[in-house]
């Protein structure tokens, strides 16, 4: 098909812009699936790695529920890219359609859930925090090595400096940590960090039983440590958001213009 030069370079912005992108699903879905299929193998690739801080990466159960996120996203990305690559590869009309709406639904769900987040922002506030805390109460253990979740809680509490949702109290409602715990009244990652051997440990042998402000974090919450860090990222986030949003918008803009393209040279041999 002769097509003009306005149409030729959307067709090869659309072609390189959905081929990395075709790569990188093929390859994270391919990983999910080995992760899946043969647990035993990867985790015996990560243990060659010599680093104190990934064996709690290695347990069966983080393998798992890593194997289906990475499953999920990469079937996405491989579905949407291989549309977006092969509808303007092929000059399918057909498939371009199916590519720009389905990319036109995800900026409308970006779009709604960003203003249903803002016009109720008190309840999406409580259900957040309902949230995050049904996630310690269902799951969270006292081992950093049982699953991903307690994994996740873990670094989030080291890495922003603070304890639960709202803050060491909501630990009591989770039964695994009741019934593991021991003497312990917080967990570990509550507590003020020191590196040592490259693994980050309490700096206070005695915080998990005697918490206190001087060595640990117990009564500072995590939600309330994430709203500030947004609020000191915000620009950065916004950035980002926009950024994200612009390139979606050129996508859907590329795609469009490569359907009209098709028409208009159908309508010419006619």
């Amino acid at each position: 098909m002769s097509v003009d030069c306005g149409s030729t370079i959307a067709k090869y912005l659309l072609c390189i812009f959905n081929f990395t992108f075709f790569i990188l699903g093929t390859i994270v879905l391919s990983v999910g699936i080995w992760v899946a299929a043969d647990k035993s193998s990867f985790i015996a690739l990560l243990k060659m790695v010599e680093n104190e801080n990934l064996e709690q990466f290695t347990q069966p159960a983080v393998i798992e529920q890593m194997a289906y996120v990475l499953i999920a996203c990469g079937a996405l990305m491989f579905f949407l890219s291989f549309l977006g690559y092969c509808g303007a590869i092929r000059e399918s009309q057909c498939m371009l359609t199916t590519y720009a709406i389905l990319m036109i639904l995800i900026i409308v769900a970006q779009i709604v859930l960003g203003g249903l987040a803002a016009a109720y922002r008190d309840k999406a506030r409580v259900e957040t925090k309902e949230f995050l805390q049904s996630t310690i109460t269902r799951y969270y253990s006292t081992s950093q090595r049982t699953d991903a979740v307690s994994l996740m809680w873990n670094h989030l509490m080291v890495e922003m400096k603070c304890c639960g949702v709202n803050d060491y109290t909501d630990f009591s409602k989770s039964d695994s940590w009741n019934l593991n715990r021991g003497n312990k009244t917080i967990p570990e990652a509550c507590c003020h960090q020191v590196i040592r051997d490259g693994v980050s440990r309490p700096r206070d042998d005695t915080c998990t039983t005697s918490p206190s402000e001087t060595n640990s974090f117990y009564k500072q919450g995590c939600y309330e440590a994430l709203i500030t860090w947004i609020l000191s990222n915000r620009n950065l986030i916004i950035m980002v958001t926009i950024g994200i949003g612009i390139i979606e918008l050129l996508l859907i803009f590329f795609t469009c213009c490569l359907c009209k393209s098709i028409d208009k040279y159908r309508v010419m041999r006619l």
